[in-house]
This record gives C-alpha cells, structure tokens and sequence, in this order.
C-alpha cells in the first residue's frame, strides 16, 4: 500500500535524528534487528562521476573506454517502468541550498507502479535518460542498488522489483550516516568493482580534501599529507577538491561496467 504524504512530513521531520538511528545500530541486538527489519537483502553500488575518471593513455581506444555512468543508463533502457521523484527528500529535509531541491531519486521496476502518484510520476525511459544526466551536470553522484529502506517507506514491494538510483550530494545524502552504522550494515553500500582511489607523491598536506569533501569521512591527514581509509567508496569528489592533482583514481576497465550491471541484477530485476 502506498504511503500517505503526510508520512513523508514525519519522515523529514525526522532526518535529523539519522545520526543517533545509525549509532544504535552498533549495539548487538538492536543491530541485529535493525538489518533484519531494515537492510536485508541490500546491495547498493556507488558510481564515481564520469568527469573524474582520467583517460587511461595504456588503452588504445579511449573514446570507447566504459564509464560508470553505462551502468545507470543500462538499467534506464532495459526498465519496464520508470518513475521519477518530484523532491529529493534528503536534501529537502536538510534544508539543502548546494544543489537542486527538484532532482530526485530515480526508481525502476514493477514496484514503482505502487508509488504515491503524489511524490512523483511516471516517465519514459528517453525522460529518465535526461533526469539522471541532469544529475550528473550539477554534480550529484549516483547510488545504485537494491535498498530495503525505499520499499518500506514507499510502501511498494517485492523488493526485487525496485531498483534504486540516488542522486547525491555531499552535504546532505543519508549515507553520511555510513560512518556510524554497524560494519556489516555499512558493507551493503560499497564502491564500485574495480576502482580504487589513492593519494600520489603530488600531496602537499593541504588539507582541502579533508573539509567535508568525503561523504564517509575516509580521508584523514596523517603526517602531513592525505591518506584514504578502506572506508572509501569511490564517489570520486575528492579528486575534483583537489588543487595539485593528488588523488588519483584507478579504474579496472574490463570489470568496470559488466560486473556491476551483473552483481545488481541478481538482486533486482526491472525488466
């Protein structure tokens, strides 16, 4: 059944105890509970925005090189229904004033059709091309995967028929909760396949990409230079923040795309 807008209002009201919500998670039984009731089944992919991804000179063809944006576009042209939210509830509920209220999640699948027809509407597949591509102009990353939470505050299900595309910012994305949560809950949302972000000899110890470009907060200064932590995943933003060109960011070009679209259809099918 689909949810009441009225309950949408409580659960903005409510964002800002997200903080508290992921620091209970870490006690044993309610953690356990709270990924029974909440996470299970989830599996969400972060994708590194195209304009970071540098052209790899050791590939003969670099205009044919994949990028992770392919991933989200595939699953957009095999969709049977595509739905577009009229808000981004994050950043409206944080009060956002970075990046564009209107641009919100992208939602795939069968599923979608149960959807309050208040919060949003159907498209077609050319119409969600362009939504997610508006997206990427402005700078907001995509977040990709199955995510239990969607269904039960959208009220739709099964869960294996919506497919979840995030548009995030760093300022006010709900996985700045990741941090905090339980580890094995955190796991569910990790990097892409195959890119790894590292810090070069380039790093002059400014600090830049340690004010509050990482959503994860995976970039610490240690002795004087930048070093990125396992918690990173693969968003990309920091190599954008920095001014020396530090961060590099590597990518498996043969496991890039396909092992991705792989991984997330054995948990949703949209077609």
């Amino acid at each position: 059944m689909s949810r009441p807008v009225w309950l949408v209002g409580l659960i903005k009201k409510a964002f800002p105890a997200r903080y508290r919500a992921a620091h209970a998670t870490r006690l044993p039984v309610l953690g356990s509970i709270a990924d029974h009731l909440f996470f299970a089944g989830d599996d969400l992919i972060y994708l590194p925005k195209d304009r970071v991804i540098p052209v790899n000179q050791a590939i003969e063809s670099p205009g044919e090189m994949a990028l992770p944006s392919e991933v989200v576009e595939h699953f957009v042209q095999i969709a049977r229904v595509h739905w577009v939210m009229n808000t981004c509830i994050c950043r409206e509920a944080n009060g956002c004033q970075d990046y564009p209220l209107e641009l919100g999640c992208l939602f795939l699948g069968e599923a979608t059709l149960g959807i309050n027809s208040r919060l949003g509407r159907r498209v077609t597949c050319e119409e969600a091309l362009a939504h997610v591509r508006l997206c990427r102009e402005v700078g907001l990353v995509h977040l990709i995967g199955r995510n239990k939470l969607d269904t039960i505050w959208l009220g739709v299900g099964p869960g294996n028929r919506l497919l979840t595309i995030c548009n995030c910012c760093p300022c006010c994305c709900l996985w700045r909760v990741l941090p905090h949560v339980a580890p094995h809950i955190g796991a569910k949302v990790s990097r892409m396949p195959g890119v790894t972000v590292a810090v070069n000899g380039r790093c002059t110890g400014c600090g830049l990409c340690a004010q509050g470009v990482c959503f994860v907060d995976a970039i610490q200064m240690t002795d004087g230079r930048a070093a990125i932590s396992q918690a990173c995943r693969g968003c990309g933003r920091c190599l954008s923040a920095c001014p020396r060109q530090a961060i590099e960011i590597s990518i498996d070009y043969e496991r890039l795309v396909e092992n991705s679209i792989a991984r997330l259809s054995r948990v949703v099918d949209v077609a």
